[in-house]
């Protein structure tokens, strides 16, 4: 039975720290079978109801919509809880490329069908190459000490608990006051979120699988709920439901079992939320009315609710903000136009933004005048005229790795990225296999997983910002292991 909040009080069993185990055929089935008929749903909608201006579009969006999901069928249909970093990440083509081009794009009617076209190619061939290898690599799972044994053997629920509080904690103090000195911050911040990161999946992913007490799920939902509640109030939505993004994968790879009202509940107040972002953004950064604080926060989000119920219809800026957003969001909107302008007008950049990838990695404390991170997103941006130098001090177009792999390599860069994803995330998952969760190869996979979804960001912020989380996060266990161990 479905864990939830009104469960009987019952012992609270332990994390399990071992491998995944294989599953009963019952909830894979279920999920399975819930997955296609969404899928066939969508695909009976989109092959009548496409907004698009060339047939052929059609059957494009439609195999990659496909593509998108296919991976995810095979996942839940397996009996195991292996952790779906390759299904996750492809899943994201579904909003990035599949839905934009048949629900006929705004943003696609500046360029040529023909560009358009390309770019629907370019996605195909990307995700073939992606899921070939993914099904055709093999390899032999780690067997020495370091993948499979466990970081702690005994009170693994206290310090989930623990990390879980301390992210909240330092989410709530970094919000909303100015106590944390300036030359630390970056540190703490990346240590938080690396912490909050591990401890929501790991804890979802337990009450997936029937391992928490009502206590820990009660202590689990007030906690979550309140470092969205401080993450959403800067206005930045996407980073709030990332979060929550995260917490439904873990449950779902914890158990095999999807919480359909808890997927109602999260659409309904992410649209409302989002219908009344620019109207909130308008009064709150354009016009610089100063920030709500803490005891504020209930009037601060009842009115954003206001706006997303009823929207005001003259505010200026709402088109704007929207155009923004088409921009930072519609992936295949920018790789269209970067295949309408590649190579007809612009040479390739021949791997020129990978090269920011190794210097990334290099501490500021040892390299003061370091590029900043988002260098290759500077870079794609000024170079296809996007922006200029001033503007990318305040702004930054999400272009993703799919994008920057046409740019440097055209459709030879989609086909090796494709490999690399697949074989890189086959292999990771296969020498994890008979890691314990809380292991450093469990953690790094948890991580991986997180960034599964970071679809907007280049190569080198990809993974310079993993690196950092990676550091940061497994530091944290291994002084405690010092500690006590």
């Amino acid at each position: 039975m479905e864990p939830t909040l009104n469960s009987p009080p019952a012992a609270s069993p332990a994390l399990t720290l071992g491998p995944t185990e294989p599953l009963t055929d019952r909830n894979s089935t279920l999920l399975f079978r819930t997955g296609l008929l969404a899928t066939l749903a969508l695909c009976a909608y989109f092959a009548v109801a496409a907004r698009v201006e060339d047939p052929l579009h059609r059957y494009q969006g439609l195999a990659i919509l496909v593509l998108s999901l296919l991976p995810g069928l095979l996942w839940a249909k397996r009996q195991d809880t292996s952790y779906p970093v390759f299904q996750t990440f492809m899943i994201t083509g579904l909003n990035g490329f599949a839905l934009p081009l048949l629900g006929g794009h705004d943003q696609l009617n500046l360029y040529p069908v023909d560009s358009v076209s390309a770019a629907a190619w370019g996605v195909i061939l990307f995700q073939l190459c992606a899921f070939g290898s993914y099904r055709l690599v093999t390899g032999l799972p780690g067997i020495s000490p370091w993948w499979t044994t466990p970081l702690f053997t005994r009170n693994v629920e206290h310090y989930l608990r623990v990390g879980m509080g301390a992210a909240t904690l330092y989410t709530a103090i970094a919000g909303f006051s100015e106590i944390i000195p300036t030359e630390i911050v970056g540190i703490l911040r990346a240590i938080s979120f690396g912490i909050g990161i591990l401890c929501t999946f790991l804890l979802s992913r337990a009450w997936g699988a029937g391992e928490l007490s009502r206590n820990d799920r009660v202590f689990f939902v007030l906690t979550l709920g309140l470092q969205t509640v401080f993450i959403v109030s800067t206005l930045f939505l996407v980073s709030g439901l990332s979060m929550i993004v995260l917490a439904l994968l873990g449950y779902v790879s914890g158990g095999k079992r999807l919480p359909f009202l808890a997927c109602l509940l999260l659409f309904a107040c992410m649209a409302i939320l989002h219908n009344g972002k620019s109207a909130m953004r308008l009064k709150y950064w354009e016009n610089q009315t100063p920030k709500p604080t803490m005891t504020e926060l209930p009037a601060f989000f009842g009115e954003w609710i206001g706006y997303g119920l009823n929207p005001p219809q003259t505010a200026g800026a709402e088109k704007f903000a929207s155009r923004k957003l088409i921009e930072r969001t519609s992936l295949l909107h920018m790789l269209t136009l970067v295949v309408d302008a590649t190579p007809a007008r612009q040479p390739f950049l021949e791997g020129e933004t990978y090269e920011h990838i190794l210097p990334q990695l290099i501490p500021r404390v040892f390299w003061p005048d370091k590029p900043v991170g988002h260098v290759s997103t500077h870079r794609l941006a000024t170079y296809y005229g996007l922006q200029n130098e001033e503007s990318t001090l305040k702004t930054t177009i999400g272009f993703g790795i799919v994008v920057e792999s046409y740019a440097n390599f055209g459709f030879i860069g989609l086909a090796f990225l494709g490999i690399l994803v697949g074989t890189g995330t086959k292999l990771a998952g296969i020498w994890s296999r008979h890691s314990p969760l809380v292991s450093y190869p469990g953690l790094l996979m948890v991580l991986l997983m997180a960034w599964s979804f970071q679809i907007e960001l280049p190569m080198s912020a990809w993974i310079s910002s993993l690196y950092q989380a990676a550091i940061a996060t497994i530091g944290v266990p291994f002084a405690l292991r010092l500690v006590f161990h």
